[in-house]
């Protein structure tokens, strides 16, 4: 049957949802399941269906996100990238092939067979090396393991390998979350992402932070953790990018800057969201319907929808101000072919100019130190309702 999503041309980036963790993290708003019970096997053979239906002949990035796709045993790991490499040939085309991991999934032996596998790159979850702030997240694993887990990213040879980190847990300083980002680095770490903690409505660490279980850290807490994450990084010769994103040059997620640059891309799995042709659709967060719609409607999506060029060139602007470069209003219209001689999202960016937020540099908006810190807010006021449909005359 064929699919219903638009098929997307060669060189699409794609990306693979993969579901199963070891335990669902409070904080964690993504669609994940604990993996124990679930057939692993017959996982794959539904991705690699969806991917016979709808995946992109050589895709020039890959990346394996979730859920913890290095949770994944060997077999089971080896017939899904053996497999992707078949329908789309993407160890020949793909610059950048990530895999996730979590520290208690990832020992020598798993870092070996994904790089055998065609993963060049590696993204650690470690969260946090503080023993307290690991068990308030109930993160599985130890500080020794998940260093130990960057030494087998280290020595297994990828071209780059990243650690996810949180600041922001109630209790824990930002010198010592300085000092585990010392620590991370140490390894060789090419990547760092650093995220603020957000309660997610919807999370068990929202409901607990909702019943008064804990107090959380203050503005002025969480502007210092995002100074000494800048200060520290920085002496360490890591750049910003991103908001939230610093490498050693020349070590840039090239698939997540596609996302920030609003172009197209192809989710396979439970949840995976797709942008094609103008069009965003997605899979259902349900294990249950979204194997319903491979084997019984033709991988068709949840929902999808298709913005108008205002809401396309807002999305636009709202992306790319979170990169360290800017948006460039030229290239945002192109992106969001736009057409119409005035350019809203232009004029605005010289209101949030005026007000300190951003400030132009080579012909691009970028945020200010000022605006950086309210990178979400500023974005977000790019955005443009969609319209409700007109009622019918009559």
């Amino acid at each position: 049957m064929p699919s219903t999503h638009p098929r997307a041309p060669s060189g699409t980036p794609l990306y693979v949802h993969l579901p199963f963790c070891v335990h669902k993290c409070p904080y964690c708003d993504f669609f994940s399941v604990e993996g124990a019970g679930h057939d692993q096997a017959a996982l794959v053979e539904l991705v690699l269906e969806e991917a016979r239906l709808r995946a992109p002949e050589l895709p020039r990035t890959v990346f394996l996100g979730g859920g913890t796709p290095s949770y994944l045993h060997p077999d089971p790991l080896a017939q899904l990238l053996d497999g992707l490499h078949d329908l789309t040939g993407f160890r020949e085309s793909a610059t950048e092939v990530t895999a996730e991991c979590n520290p208690e999934s990832l020992g020598a032996e798993k870092a070996q067979l994904l790089a055998e596998l065609g993963v060049d790159r590696l993204s650690v979850g470690i969260q946090s090396l503080d023993e307290g702030t690991l068990a308030f997240f109930e993160r599985p694993h130890g500080p020794e393991q998940a260093l130990a887990a960057l030494e087998c990213a280290r020595r297994g040879g990828f071209a780059s390998f990243s650690a996810d980190v949180i600041h922001g847990a109630p209790g824990e300083p930002a010198t010592e979350f300085g000092r585990n980002l010392l620590s991370i680095i140490a390894l060789d770490t090419k990547h760092v992402s650093a995220y603020g903690l957000i309660y997610e409505p919807g999370t068990p660490l929202h409901a607990r932070l909702e019943r008064g279980e804990f107090e959380p850290q203050d503005e002025d807490q969480e502007l210092l953790n995002l100074e000494v994450t800048e200060s520290t990084l920085a002496a360490a010769g890591f750049e910003r990018y991103e908001v939230s994103n610093f490498c050693r040059p020349g070590h840039e997620c090239q698939h997540n800057l596609n996302y920030w640059h609003n172009g197209p891309y192809v989710g396979l799995g439970p949840s995976a969201v797709s942008h094609v042709a103008g069009e965003r659709s997605g899979s259902a967060r349900s294990l249950a319907r979204w194997k319903d719609a491979v084997q019984n409607a033709g991988a068709a999506p949840s929902w999808s929808e298709r913005l108008e060029p205002d809401a396309r060139l807002g999305e636009t602007w709202w992306l790319g101000l979170r990169l360290t470069a800017g948006v460039d209003p030229g290239a945002a219209r192109e992106t969001a072919r736009w057409s119409a001689s005035s350019d809203p999202a232009l004029a605005l960016a010289r209101e949030l100019e005026d007000e300190g937020l951003l400030e132009t540099f080579e012909g691009r908006y970028r945020l200010t130190d000022r605006g950086r810190p309210l990178a979400d807010h500023v974005g977000r006021r790019f955005l443009v309702e969609p319209q409700e449909p007109e009622a019918p005359r009559g």
